[in-house]
């Protein structure tokens, strides 16, 4: 699973409150933790200064997190926020960001500059996503989207991986279609098949899933509905990369703008959403 963590700490949020969660999780526990904070470029005149305002927010990090001093690399670094994420992201191997987020909109995103949103977008690496808004609770109910064409093979063997950890941990498999199939001679539909050959590799995994389907038109509405009615303490979803061809450096704007599914639960779920990249088809 994840081995090697890499937390955006900007002191504020409920990162630190999930940390302390996820190191119920044995794996995690004794995973190698990289703490980052940025000092922006506005501060450089002051960086001395700002450098141990950084230090001190770091070190008081880790105590409130519970965490050894010995067992966290801390790193300070100035720059743009955003490309010093990925940058970092890349120079330690991360397989996991943990990031906090305001849960803007993609048009709110774009003109607040938001950090999340950009890391979100452009990163290939896992991502664990903690609104601001959101009280975190101890991760035992874990909710996995089920997409049926081979995207998301990947979130349900990590969400499978988190579950086995978790003592009494649960997980529901929720695949949303847009309009329901007509059932076929033995009266099963195409959603039926989709859950029930997820049910058999989480089954694979150790796992014995709850498999739901839902119609609906609006896929991301659907999925947060599911998470809401489940009681969800996390939501681990798949995403294709789509990053920009043109430079790493720009958004991709036709997929804020647009029906991103993932973008919509990234605000809008009732729960932490852990983003699991996968290769895009095609």
């Amino acid at each position: 699973m994840f081995r090697n963590l890499l937390i955006a700490d900007s002191g504020k949020g409920h990162v630190e409150e999930m940390i302390r969660m996820l190191q119920d999780i044995p794996s995690l526990k004794a995973a190698k933790i990289n703490l980052l904070h940025v000092v922006s470029e506005q501060s450089k005149s002051q960086s001395d200064g700002h450098r141990d305002e950084a230090e001190n927010l770091l070190n008081s990090a880790i105590t409130r997190m519970g965490l050894s001093p010995a067992s966290v690399s801390t790193l300070i670094r100035e720059g743009d926020t955003k490309q010093t994420v990925l940058k970092v992201a890349d120079e330690v191997q991360a397989d996991l960001i943990v990031m906090g987020s305001r849960g803007l909109g993609r048009l709110q995103s774009i003109l607040a500059n938001s950090t999340s949103q950009y890391v979100f977008q452009l990163s290939t690496r896992p991502m664990l996503l903690v609104r601001d808004d959101l009280y975190v609770k101890h991760v035992n109910r874990v909710m996995v989207t089920i997409d049926g064409t081979g995207v998301g093979d990947d979130a349900l063997r990590t969400a499978c991986e988190l579950v086995r950890e978790i003592p009494g941990g649960t997980l529901t498999g929720v695949h949303v279609v847009r309009q329901e199939s007509a059932p076929s001679r033995g009266g099963r539909t195409k959603a039926d098949e989709v859950l029930d050959a997820a049910v058999q590799r989480a089954r694979g995994f150790g796992v014995d899933m709850k498999a739901i389907h839902t119609e609906g038109k609006d896929i991301g509405r659907s999925v947060c509905q599911a998470a809401s009615e489940c009681n969800a303490d996390l939501v681990v979803i798949a995403s294709q990369d789509r990053r920009p061809l043109v430079a790493r450096g720009l958004v991709d704007l036709d997929k804020l703008l647009g029906g991103s599914v993932s973008d919509y639960i990234r605000v809008h779920a009732p729960a932490p959403v852990l983003l699991v990249r996968e290769p895009e088809q095609g």
